[in-house]
């Protein structure tokens, strides 16, 4: 079979370098979408020593979250806490609550997968 070659900037709607996606910001975490579909969205999300994502579920929306630099807090159930460090995949389906703290001294970066879409935010606290 004889492939033929395509150059990558063919399918920038498909094929995403997440170093040139990450945004940190001093003042929040923050969330930078690099695709949206009918199904499933597509996050980086960068939080500097301190930042929080908070304690949250989608009521019908799974979120997958792929640790890619760093160590964090991660919180599976309000009052819960267990470290995460980066190469670990986090789940968390619909229903279920996550959230996390960057507690250590470096910047951490994740990537996140939800869906279906809409995904709705639903907080919780930690009382």
């Amino acid at each position: 079979m004889i492939l033929k070659k395509r150059e990558r900037e063919d399918f920038n709607n498909r094929i995403f370098h997440w170093p040139d996606i990450q945004t940190f910001r001093e003042e929040a975490a923050t969330k930078q979408i690099f695709y949206e579909t009918s199904h499933t969205v597509g996050a980086v999300w960068c939080m500097r020593p301190g930042q929080t994502l908070p304690i949250h579920s989608h009521e019908n929306a799974d979120d997958i979250w792929i640790i890619i630099e760093g160590t964090a807090d991660f919180y599976p159930e309000c009052g819960e806490m267990v470290p995460i460090k980066a190469g670990d995949v986090i789940v968390a389906r619909a229903g279920e609550k996550h959230g996390m703290t960057n507690n250590s001294d470096e910047d951490f970066v994740m990537i996140g997968i939800a869906g279906p879409t809409p995904i709705g935010f639903i907080p919780h606290n930690h009382e």
